[in-house]
């Protein structure tokens, strides 16, 4: 027969190591996902910043840079990543998620104060004591 070499599908080539990690990047994703997570967890735990708001908005930045460290160095994501569908299947499922957290706030903010227009606190309390 002929010295034709065929191309072995369970082969990965050079380019295709390039899309999963290596030990420096997933050590690299492991030390900063740790410090990601210890220091909102170290914010809350001495309350460093007193303003629930203002903690909730920095405890909610931390998680958004959380998900994308993990995204990067643990999935592998980026836009060559799958002729960049990955990336346009990310970008779907973030739109449909804040159109579902939207709606949802939406539609529970507009039940608080549409539901019972006539309660209030001192109503409510008025209620409790009533034997």
């Amino acid at each position: 027969m002929s010295d034709h070499h065929t191309h072995d599908h369970g082969h990965h080539d050079d380019h295709d190591d390039h899309a999963h990690g290596t030990v420096k990047s997933y050590t690299v994703g492991f030390v900063l996902s740790v410090i990601l997570t210890a220091i909102p967890f170290w914010l809350v735990m001495n309350k460093a910043i007193p303003s629930s708001t203002t903690m909730g908005l920095v405890l909610m930045a931390f998680a958004v840079v959380q998900i994308l460290v993990h995204m990067v160095y643990f999935l592998h994501m980026n836009t060559r990543s799958e002729g960049g569908w990955n990336m346009l299947a990310l970008i779907f499922t973030l739109v449909l998620l804040v159109i579902t957290l939207a709606g949802s706030i939406w539609v529970m903010h507009h039940m608080n104060t549409n539901m019972m227009p006539g309660m209030n606190h001192e109503m409510l309390d008025k209620i409790k004591q009533l034997p």
